[in-house]
C-alpha cells in the first residue's frame, strides 16, 4: 500500500493502492533483451558498413569510431526517451489493474517499435529545420559535430535528471530546447562572420506552440471526454475505485488496453522520428557519399525532378524580370536571403533559377541519384537545400500572391516535393535501430514515472473512466499531430489529461506534485538551452584547441 498523500488543505487524500511494481522480467526475457540490444547494435554497424561499400566510400578507423560514438549516444537518447515518456502510457492499465506490469511495459515497447517503424519521417525533419542552416549544410565540419553532441548530451542529462526525482518531463521538449540553445550559442560565436547561423525561427514558433498547448489540449480534452462519457456511459463501474488486485470487466479492460497500445503506438510514431532526423544529421557528416542523397530513387524519379527543376526554373526567371546571376554568385545571393529572411527581390528570384536549372541539368546528366560521383554529391545536397528552403521563404514572402501565380506555385511546389524527396529521406535500417532503442528503452526504468502518474496527481485512485479518457485524448492528439508532422510532447499531453480527468471525476489534485510538474516545464527550455549552448561552445573550444578546427 502507498503512503497516504496530503492534499493542497491538509487533509488526508485516499491512498491508491499500489499495483505490483517491482517484478522484473524473468530470466529468459532479460536474456532475451540483451541479445535484442546486442543484435540491433551489429545490425546498425553492418548497415552502415555495407552502405558505404556500396558507393565505394572508405571511413578511416578515426571516423568509423567517432560515427559510433555518435549513434551511440543518439540511440541512447531514444532509449532513454522511451523509459522516461512511455511510463505515462502504462501508469492507466497497470493502476487499474489491467495489465500487470512486466506485461504492460513489454506490450508498450512492443507498440512503441512498430510506431517507428511504420512511421513517416515527416516529424524527422520538422525538428532537423529548427537547426541553424549553416551546420546543417555543413555537418561534417567541426561545428557541425559539436552540435550534434552537445544538443543530445543536454537532452539525455536534463531526462536522466527529471527521471530520478520521478517527473513526468516532455523528452520532446528537452530536445527542442537543445536544439534552441546551440542555435543561440552558434549565433553568439559567429557575429560577424556572414552565415545563416541563427535559430530558424519560423519554425521554432510552429514547434513552440505545439509545447506551449499541448498540456491545455490535454488537461481540457481529457476533462471534456470523462463529462462526455458520464453522459453516455452510465456503467457505475467506470467511474469507481478498482477492486484492490482484481481486473476490471472484460470489455472496460479491452478498451483501456486499446488506448495505452494506441498511445504507444502514436508515442513510437511521434517521437522516435526526433532521434531519426538527427541520426541522419550524423550520417551525412560522417559518410555524405552513402547518405547525403537518396540514391535509392529510379531513374524514372530523376527524371521527374529534372522535369520539375526545368519547371521551377522557368517560374523563378519569369519573375526575375532582366536580372541575371551567374551560378558561382546565385548560392551566395540564396545564403544571404536565408539570413535575412527575405526572398522577395528580383535578384533571389533570379538566382533560385539558376540553381534549380544546374541541378535539373545535372541530374540529367547522371541519369539517376544512384550515378552522382562521390566528388558531386555534397555541391548538390547543399545546392538542393539552399533551394528548398529559400524556395519556400519566396512563395511564404508572397504573401497577396501578386509575384507568383498559381501555375508558379504548381511548379515550384512540386519542385519542392522533389527536392525533399531526394535528401529527406530515412532508410530503413535507421529506423529499425532507433524502434530497437525506444522499443528496450520502454522496457526498463518506468517505475519512477509511473508511480507519480498513478499517485500523486489525484488525491484518489485512477478509475476506468480516467484512464481511459486521459489515454483516448492523447493518442488521438499525437496521431494527429504526426499527420501534420508536428513534434509534440507525449508527456506533456499524458500527464495533463490524467489532471484533467481527475477535475472531471469530482477528486482533487495534488498541489505539490503539479507544482513541480509545472515548475520543470516552464525550467526546461531555459535550463537546456543553457546546458546545450553551453556543451556546444566546450566541445567546439577543445576542437580549435586541438588544431583541428
Amino acid at each position: 500500500m502507498a503512503s497516504s498523500p496530503i492534499s493542497a488543505t491538509g487533509g488526508a487524500a485516499v491512498p491508491p493502492e499500489r499495483p505490483e511494481l517491482d517484478r522484473g522480467l524473468p530470466s529468459a526475457g532479460r536474456w532475451l533483451f540483451l541479445a535484442t540490444l546486442v543484435g540491433g547494435a551489429i545490425y546498425a554497424g553492418f548497415s552502415v558498413m555495407t552502405d558505404t561499400a556500396q558507393v565505394g566510400e572508405q571511413l578511416g578507423a578515426g571516423v568509423l569510431v567517432f560515427l559510433a560514438l555518435a549513434l551511440l549516444i543518439a540511440l541512447g537518447f531514444e532509449f532513454v526517451n522511451g523509459f522516461h515518456d512511455t511510463a505515462n502510457a502504462v501508469a492507466t492499465v497497470i493502476y487499474t489493474n489491467s495489465m500487470p506490469a512486466p506485461v504492460a511495459v513489454v506490450w508498450s515497447g512492443l507498440f512503441n517499435l512498430l510506431g517507428v517503424l511504420l512511421s513517416s519521417g515527416a516529424v524527422a525533419y520538422s525538428v532537423v529545420t529548427l537547426l541553424p542552416v549553416e551546420l546543417i549544410l555543413n555537418v561534417g565540419s567541426n561545428a557541425g559535430f559539436a552540435m550534434i553532441f552537445a544538443l543530445l548530451l543536454a537532452a539525455i542529462l536534463w531526462n536522466l535528471a527529471t527521471w530520478y526525482v520521478g517527473l513526468p518531463n516532455s523528452s520532446s521538449h528537452a530536445l527542442i530546447g537543445s536544439i534552441l540553445g546551440v542555435g543561440f550559442a552558434n549565433q553568439l560565436l559567429s557575429a560577424g562572420t556572414g552565415g545563416t547561423s541563427g535559430v530558424e525561427w519560423g519554425q521554432a514558433q510552429k514547434v513552440l506552440t505545439g509545447l506551449l498547448i499541448a498540456p491545455v489540449v490535454g488537461f481540457v480534452g481529457a476533462m471534456v471526454l470523462l463529462f462526455v462519457m458520464k453522459a453516455i456511459l452510465r456503467n457505475p463501474k467506470l467511474y469507481e475505485r478498482p477492486a484492490a488486485n482484481e481486473p476490471p470487466p472484460t470489455g472496460i479492460r479491452a478498451v483501456l488496453i486499446f488506448t495505452c497500445t494506441a498511445v504507444s503506438f502514436a508515442h513510437g510514431g511521434n517521437d522516435g522520428q526526433k532521434g531519426m532526423g538527427l541520426i541522419m544529421l550524423i550520417l551525412i557528416g560522417c559518410a555524405p557519399t552513402a547518405y547525403a542523397l537518396d540514391r535509392t530513387l529510379s531513374a524514372r524519379d530523376t527524371a521527374a525532378i529534372v522535369v520539375q527543376a526545368n519547371a521551377a526554373a522557368d517560374s523563378f526567371n519569369g519573375r526575375a524580370g532582366t536580372a541575371s546571376v551567374t551560378p558561382g554568385a546565385a548560392r551566395e545571393v540564396l545564403a544571404s536571403a536565408l539570413k535575412t529572411k527575405s526572398a522577395s527581390d528580383p535578384v533571389v528570384y533570379a538566382a533560385l533559377g539558376t540553381v534549380a536549372r544546374d541541378i535539373g541539368a545535372r541530374l540529367a546528366q547522371h541519369g539517376s541519384l544512384a550515378d552522382v560521383p562521390a566528388a558531386e554529391t555534397a555541391k548538390l545536397r547543399t545546392d538542393m537545400y539552399l533551394t528548398l528552403d529559400a524556395s519556400k521563404l519566396a512563395l511564404k514572402s508572397d504573401k497577396d500572391h501578386a509575384i507568383f501565380n498559381d501555375a508558379d506555385r504548381k511548379a515550384v511546389e512540386g519542385y519542392q516535393k522533389g527536392l525533399e524527396k531526394s535528401t529527406r529521406f530515412i532508410p530503413n535500417w535507421v529506423k529499425i535501430a532507433v524502434a530497437i532503442s525506444l522499443g528496450l528503452g520502454t522496457m526498463v526504468g518506468w517505475k519512477r514515472i509511473v508511480v507519480t502518474v498513478g499517485e500523486k496527481i489525484g488525491k484518489t485512485h485512477m478509475t476506468y473512466g480516467m484512464g481511459a479518457s486521459a489515454e483516448m485524448m492523447g493518442a488521438t492528439t499525437i496521431l494527429l499531430a504526426e499527420v501534420f508532422a508536428m513534434p509534440v510532447s507525449t508527456t506533456h499531453i499524458l500527464s495533463s489529461g490524467v489532471a484533467g480527468a481527475t477535475v472531471a471525476s469530482g477528486a482533487g489534485l495534488q498541489a505539490s506534485t503539479i507544482r513541480n510538474m509545472a515548475l520543470a516545464w516552464v525550467l526546461t527550455l531555459p535550463a537546456v538551452m543553457a546546458l546545450a549552448g553551453g556543451l556546444y561552445w566546450l566541445f567546439l573550444s577543445i576542437a580549435r584547441a586541438a588544431g583541428t578546427a
